[in-house]
């Protein structure tokens, strides 16, 4: 993986305003990003600063990730020195090919296609080299910006990008690279840089896959493609704060490299889910519609995996009952130990006991699920059992709905207590209309949650303590008949 950190920090307005004083960032601008400051004082630049939610957590998405900076490149690397020799070796016919591609702004005869670190000003991006040095790898240059004239190590500074770009392949030997779709415009860059590396250079270039952006999505509104220059967009540290890895990794695998993908951290849940799905296939444990292809979404899952899945089917904890389960149970008390327990009295875990594996899972998505609820959930999945009957709640309970909530009490006392037993208890009474049935189950949140609105709720009282519910329903009746609520 190559960090560009000699390329010239933009100071975009949203760089600027990670500044305690924006206008004396401006003098950032043109900088080669390692050279400007951390905006926050704690690391040594603004690229340490802004690496650290990336670099330590990219372990978990992928094996054996190297990391190069260009700045490393065009120090300390061999073949990256000998390309630069190279391109200003050949600078006429490297001129000629990347003014093919430049329209109305060509090269003129002479240009030299490197760019030196001013020594005096510290900008990158408005120096013009004048001559060269081979044998001493030497530059020498005029800064516009400050008007210094001087003369450095060919190592304080880069070649033009399409050229960095050839450079790349030729000094880290890249056989495969996959690019935006910016690039794979027919006679774009990467063909520019194509035309470079067979024509000039004779080297063979990798194989390429283009890609679609991908978008960002906050309460439900696209606010566009992500990209760190903007901020838009979310860390690997954020995503492994509230799901496994190996979801996004499935998400990216799965889909289609030119089909924009819009990803929110408040869809979590939802994405948990395909990937679950996709293990249960993987499994035989589910079966695929007509219309899907099992082939693939068995082979994104397996590639998704840093490591051999287990031989037999691991327990899945649906991320939706996870959520359910970090609200219902008390911080105080040990989150997967009192999970466990409810898991077993209502009948979705059925084995004695799990193996570590599953367990570790089990563990993971609850605490993940935890923190996903206080940083992202959507009111609706916000939703805990309120400590008492709340009068103003009942206040918007429907009167009709009594008789529904007298025959769901007496079901509910007969019932075995888990999910589907008391979803069936809900659906045995007898409802006129859809208009009432949507009453009752409004009244139920009112009553259970003080919202009018919620995830499956049969689930969350499943989670609950039985003699609790049925008390809790009992309580309201008699509020609701003794005060006539309407």
């Amino acid at each position: 993986l190559v960090l560009y950190i000699v390329d010239p920090w933009k100071g975009k307005e949203t760089q600027l305003k990670q500044f305690s004083n924006p206008k004396e960032a401006l003098s950032y601008r043109g900088y080669p990003l390692f050279k400007v400051p951390d905006p926050f004082g704690c690391h040594s630049s603004w690229v340490d600063h802004y690496w650290e939610d990336f670099g330590n957590y990219l372990k978990d998405f992928a094996v054996d990730v190297k990391i190069v900076t260009t700045e490393e490149l065009y120090k300390k690397n061999e073949k990256m020195k000998d390309f630069v020799k190279k391109v200003i070796e050949k600078k006429e016919l490297v001129r000629r090919v990347i003014n093919k591609y430049r329209g109305r702004k060509p090269y003129p005869k002479g240009w030299i296609p490197f760019e030196p670190i001013c020594e005096k000003c510290g900008r990158i991006d408005t120096t013009e080299a004048t001559s060269v040095d081979l044998k001493s790898y030497r530059v020498k240059y005029t800064c516009l910006n400050c008007g210094y004239s001087g003369e450095t190590s060919m190592e304080n500074g880069k070649l033009m990008w399409r050229l960095e770009w050839v450079g790349i392949w030729y000094s880290l030997e890249v056989c495969f690279e996959p690019f935006g779709k910016d690039h794979a415009m027919p006679g774009g860059s990467r063909d520019s840089c194509v035309d470079l590396a067979l024509n000039v250079f004779k080297l063979k270039p990798p194989v390429g896959l283009a890609y679609e952006w991908v978008g960002y999505s906050v309460r439900g509104r696209d606010i566009g493609d992500m990209g760190s220059s903007d901020f838009i967009g979310f860390t690997p540290k954020d995503w492994l704060e509230v799901a496994e890895p190996e979801v996004l990794r499935y998400l990216y695998l799965f889909s289609d490299p030119m089909k924009r993908v819009v990803l929110s951290l408040e869809q979590i849940p939802s994405y948990t889910e395909k990937f679950d799905r996709a293990e249960r296939i993987f499994y035989e444990l589910e079966e695929t519609k007509p219309n899907e292809d099992k082939e693939r979404i068995v082979k994104s899952y397996k590639l998704a995996l840093l490591s051999d899945p287990p031989k037999s089917p691991p327990f899945q904890l649906s991320y939706y009952h996870a959520v359910a389960l970090c609200q219902v149970i008390p911080e105080e008390r040990d989150l997967l130990e009192e999970a466990l327990k409810r898991l077993k009295a209502t009948g979705i875990l059925k084995k004695e006991k799990l193996d570590e594996y599953s367990l570790r899972r089990i563990k993971s998505r609850l605490e993940r699920a935890r923190r996903w609820v206080k940083k992202y959930a959507p009111s609706v999945y916000r939703i805990k059992p309120s400590e008492e009957l709340s009068t103003e709640a009942l206040r918007a309970v429907n009167v009709e709905v009594v008789p529904l909530l007298e025959a769901l009490l007496e079901n509910l006392k007969r019932a075995e207590w888990n999910e589907n037993e008391i979803k069936k208890s809900m659906m045995a009474v007898p409802k006129k209309s859809k208009s009432e049935e949507k009453k009752f189950f409004k009244a139920l949140y009112l009553i259970f949650f003080a919202k009018d609105r919620g995830p499956r709720i049969a689930f969350y009282l499943a989670m609950l303590d039985k003699k609790w519910v049925l008390d809790r329903l009992s309580e309201a009746l008699k509020e609701l008949k003794a005060h006539s609520y309407s």
